[in-house]
């Protein structure tokens, strides 16, 4: 073989990695695309029949993992998954998703109207993260499962999942698994919790304060507060809100504790310098952070709320290209050993946080009035 066929070959190879990568994006995009036409068209598909209310609830990351996961089976019948998965980007989409995320975290809900809702979110997310964190170490864990895990249960679901698996480095398998048990969750508490208000006799803001802080999506608690009253609504919005707004100091938190803690192999091994924590930091929580900065401020001085409504359907299609992209790579080799302990963590944590969430929400919110 001479030098020049060497060369000739190397140079169609290339040329076939850019085609299956290419490739590979456009199938992201056409399956996203065939997400948003789902989450649109199929509530009203629904209207007027039994499946109407869930149909409204269902949020597009169920509709684009699904799609993603029939992709991949597709694709892994005809041996092609592997050649596409160069285009899937699905590390790109999350982190450019959540750095537009920011941008509809408006800071000045936590010097304002959420002063009980700072106090709910910080006690809520200490206690039911340290318990998740315990319970998935006795269960014997993984760690960075049973840290997505425990930022999923405690802070905000999908999103936080996704924050956090950035931060300890996690495998996207886990990622998927994360975000399917913060799905299957959430959707029975959509209609399990406004009813338990009302057999409790809940006040509005107080059950708005216990959805809030209970149901892991954003969607989800909308859903959930809608159906309990407008002032429970307005309460469970102002808390979601303010736990959303935490997810960079999480992160922050995470990739400190594992730079520092878990992936330190013995006590004598030097801890890691400032060049090293940088290296492995998640930068796109700084973006998060300076989104939600910029976003706060351009609100403050007068700006065009149109253009936060834009940046956060911008923020929607990546989300949703990173989640049909998880579904494309989803394998659930390394998550058979783990079995059912994953779930029975997750089910344990999610029964800590609703009598964590409603004893916080009685206390803070019992005498709130919504003006």
């Amino acid at each position: 073989m001479t030098e020049q066929t060497t060369t000739e070959d190397r140079a169609e190879d290339r040329d076939y990695g850019i085609g299956y990568a290419i490739a590979g994006v456009l199938l992201v995009v056409a399956l996203g695309a065939a997400t948003r036409f789902l989450e649109q068209e199929v509530p009203q598909w629904a209207k007027g029949t039994p499946f109407a209310k869930i149909a409204k609830s269902i949020e597009f990351p169920i509709y684009a993992i699904a799609l993603g996961l029939l992709g991949n089976f597709i694709l892994s019948k005809l041996a092609l998954r592997d050649a596409l998965s160069r285009g899937f980007r699905t590390e790109f989409f999350i982190k450019t998703g959540l750095v537009l995320l920011g941008a509809s975290i408006n800071l000045k809900v936590l010097v304002t109207a959420a002063g009980p809702a700072i106090i709910q979110a910080l006690l809520l997310i200490s206690i039911v993260f340290g318990f998740t964190w315990w319970l998935g170490g006795v269960l014997k864990l993984e760690d960075k499962l049973r840290a997505l895990l425990a930022s999923a249960v405690s802070i905000c679901g999908v999103s936080a999942a996704i924050a956090a698996a950035g931060a300890v480095q996690a495998k996207k398998e886990q990622l998927a698994y994360a975000a399917s048990l913060v799905i299957a969750f959430a959707l029975p508490s959509i209609f399990l919790l406004p009813w338990l208000a009302d057999v409790l006799n809940l006040s509005e803001p107080v059950a708005g304060a216990w959805i809030g802080g209970n149901i892991d999506t954003t969607a989800a608690v909308a859903a959930a507060g809608a159906l309990a009253g407008e002032d429970a609504l307005q309460i469970a919005t102002i808390v979601k809100t303010t736990q959303n707004a935490l997810i960079g100091i999480v992160a922050i938190a995470l990739t400190a504790y594992f730079a520092l803690k878990v992936e330190r192999k013995s006590a004598e091994e030097a801890r890691p310098s400032l060049r090293q924590f940088w290296d492995r930091f998640p930068k796109f929580v700084l973006g998060f952070i300076a989104a939600s900065i910029v976003g706060t401020l351009f609100l403050q001085w007068g700006g065009d709320k149109s253009s936060i409504t834009t940046v956060n359907d911008l923020r929607t299609w990546f989300l949703i290209f990173a989640f049909v992209a998880i579904g494309l790579e989803f394998s659930l080799k390394g998550l058979k050993e783990a079995g059912w302990r994953p779930i029975a963590l997750f089910a344990s944590a999610t029964v800590v946080n609703i009598v964590v969430a409603l004893g916080l929400a009685a206390v803070l919110f019992g005498g709130f009035q919504v003006s």
